[in-house]
């Protein structure tokens, strides 16, 4: 079953519970909207006006690589820097969306489909990213799955400029603005996945990826 039927059904069994419509009403939406309207958030840190600047300090920090480009069409160049200097394979899976990019062009084998077994590189957009703690935020669907950024051990991550918000506020705020209701997955990733559960030593790629690279486009 669907995970977002399965969620449905769930919520739709406690409501019944309650003994409430198993949708809410659109008086019950309207509420939890003056709810968030009449709670401001809480104190924030101020941000430069050059959020893609922001951005990629941020992430350096969380051990993200960052690369500048200025157009979409820059992507599968910069892509294949990035893996031909770590002596990577010029292999990957994609997002597919990521489609009308010229990989071949760029001497690069990009499969457009979900991580199997002994995929090394997945390559993905992001729905946004923002600049306060250098996080990528990636929304699940058929054409942006999950996965391709959390299986294979090297993560690469394309960011327009443009969708570099403040803060994880404004992110949720866009999701609402732009989606209405979340996705089945939201993925909030602030550098390679790490650990430090055995004798305090951080160790990255536990969890997940132990490499990620953001190329941002200025002009996207």
């Amino acid at each position: 079953m669907d995970t977002s039927i399965a969620r449905r059904n769930i919520l739709a069994r406690i409501r019944a519970a309650q003994g409430r419509e198993a949708e809410p009403a659109a008086s019950e939406r309207e509420a939890a909207a003056g709810y968030l309207e009449r709670h401001p958030q809480g104190p924030r840190p101020a941000m430069p006006e050059d959020l893609a600047a922001r951005f990629a300090a941020e992430a350096q920090e969380m051990a993200t690589t960052v690369e500048t480009v200025e157009a979409l069409s820059d992507v599968p160049a910069a892509a294949q820097r990035y893996l031909a200097q770590h002596s990577l394979p010029l292999r990957a899976i994609a997002w597919q969306t990521l489609q009308d990019l010229n990989w071949t062009e760029a001497g690069l084998t990009v499969e457009f489909r979900k991580p199997a077994d002994g995929d090394v590189v997945g390559m993905t957009g992001c729905f946004c990213a923002t600049a306060e703690t250098g996080t990528l935020v990636l929304l699940s669907g058929p054409e942006t799955y999950a996965s391709a950024g959390l299986l294979p051990e090297t993560h690469i991550a394309i960011v327009p400029a443009s969708r570099i918000v403040a803060g994880h506020e404004d992110a949720f705020n866009l999701i609402r603005a732009e989606r209405g209701e979340l996705p089945r997955a939201v993925n909030f990733v602030s550098g390679p996945s790490r650990t430090g559960d055995i004798e305090q030593t951080i160790v990255l790629g536990a969890h997940g990826p132990y490499r990620v690279h953001a190329i941002i486009v200025r002009g996207a």
